[in-house]
């Protein structure tokens, strides 16, 4: 996947003359921008010298029309609408671009525009590399933040995303829950579990020991954690390929080949270690204080399980739900049923026009029940 953007220095650009009204980074243009941010200090107390953040928005503009965050996952990147949400966004789609704006920004951290272990180091020269600090899901959402102010999205209808996303979308709710009408996080869970912790330690373990090799066998144990094994058994069953390998082993090869020729072994490290460290109750003094974040700025709560799921199952967001309903937040839970496993936000696409179609309905949401349809068939990845 190359990405071109177009550089825009944003909040670094000097103040307007009096009475004019400054020009902002575009908006509506449905191509792959990128804004100067100026210095960031993570949570921990580090400060990088500039960030970057490359971003996406298609539909009106936030004066004009109520705006939408879309927040991708583990690989991806800030184009939403061209890639792999594409079937969500667009004139007449769930996100309909012809009545709201929707933004979608590459995570800080990230590979595909904005300031991570690739970027250039403008105290070096030289790209961070190993040197890249470690960043949270709440540096994440904070620079998602940044990112809103100078667009001029002051609210948002919806946030939503997937896995990574998901956790991210639940703190740019948390940073702001005036702000946040409605947030749907998928497949994600209030903190992330020893199970996955433990799976992003084999794949680590594998990038740190065998570099680009290490990438490609991290992918191929990845992918076992995203699909399920009824999807596995129906996708290759026994079947061999003609060079006698069986065929779901030539699927995990392939799929590693393609992120080594994507992607980079040092940002998976620095985002799956935002996965390993996500904890929404962190620093707001425990969960129930969190979601009474949530519940004091009115913001909506719907939480979607994955059937299959074996990394962020139904019980966890289900968990998520019901921590947050204990304390008077308006919570629901919904549920994709599907044989795909983790992955289905990728590729239940009919079942995800409902649920996203649902969320943007302002009025409040019947009782908590999962929604239950079956759809759909594809082969991306998180």
């Amino acid at each position: 996947m190359t990405l071109r953007v177009r550089t825009t220095k944003g909040a670094a650009s000097p103040a307007a003359p009096r009475g004019i009204v400054a020009a902002g980074p575009p908006t509506g243009t449905g191509r792959l921008e990128s804004v100067g941010l100026g210095p960031f200090e993570l949570d921990d107390g580090t400060t990088l010298p500039g960030l970057t953040v490359a971003y996406r928005h298609d539909g009106p503009p936030p004066r004009e029309a109520p705006q939408v965050l879309v927040i991708h996952a583990l690989t991806g990147s800030a184009d939403a609408a061209g890639d792999w949400w594409e079937p969500l966004i667009g004139p007449g789609r769930a996100l309909d671009t012809d009545r709201v704006g929707v933004v979608a920004a590459n995570l800080l951290g990230g590979r595909y525009g904005s300031t991570g272990p690739t970027s250039i180091d403008p105290r070096t020269g030289r790209s961070y590399g190993a040197t890249f600090p470690a960043v949270s899901t709440r540096d994440q959402a904070r620079a998602q933040w940044l990112l809103l102010d100078v667009l001029g999205i002051d609210r948002l209808d919806l946030v939503v995303g997937g896995s990574l996303g998901g956790m991210v979308a639940l703190e740019v709710a948390l940073a702001r829950p005036d702000a946040v009408q409605t947030v749907m996080p998928i497949a994600a869970p209030a903190a992330t579990g020893p199970m996955a912790v433990a799976w992003n330690h084999i794949q680590v373990s594998l990038i740190d020991r065998l570099g680009l090799d290490g990438l490609a066998l991290a992918r191929q144990l990845a992918m076992t954690t995203y699909r399920s094994e009824a999807d596995f058994d129906d996708r290759f069953g026994r079947s061999v390929e003609p060079d006698g390998r069986p065929s779901i082993v030539s699927y995990l090869d392939h799929q590693g080949r393609k992120l080594v020729e994507r992607f980079d072994p040092l940002t998976y490290r620095v985002l799956a270690g935002a996965m390993d460290r996500h904890d929404i109750g962190a620093g707001w003094g425990g969960l129930d204080r969190a979601f009474g974040r949530l519940a004091g700025g009115g913001t909506r709560l719907i939480g979607v399980g994955i059937a299959d799921d074996i990394l962020y199952g139904p019980r966890q967001v289900l968990e998520l739900v019901d921590g947050a309903i204990e304390v008077g937040v308006e919570a629901h839970y919904r549920q994709i049923d599907s044989t795909k496993g983790h992955d289905a936000f990728l590729v239940e696409w009919d079942q995800l026009t409902v649920l996203v179609r649902e969320a943007l309905v302002a009025r409040r949401l019947p009782a908590r029940m999962p929604l239950r349809h079956v759809d759909g068939d594809g082969d991306d990845a998180t």
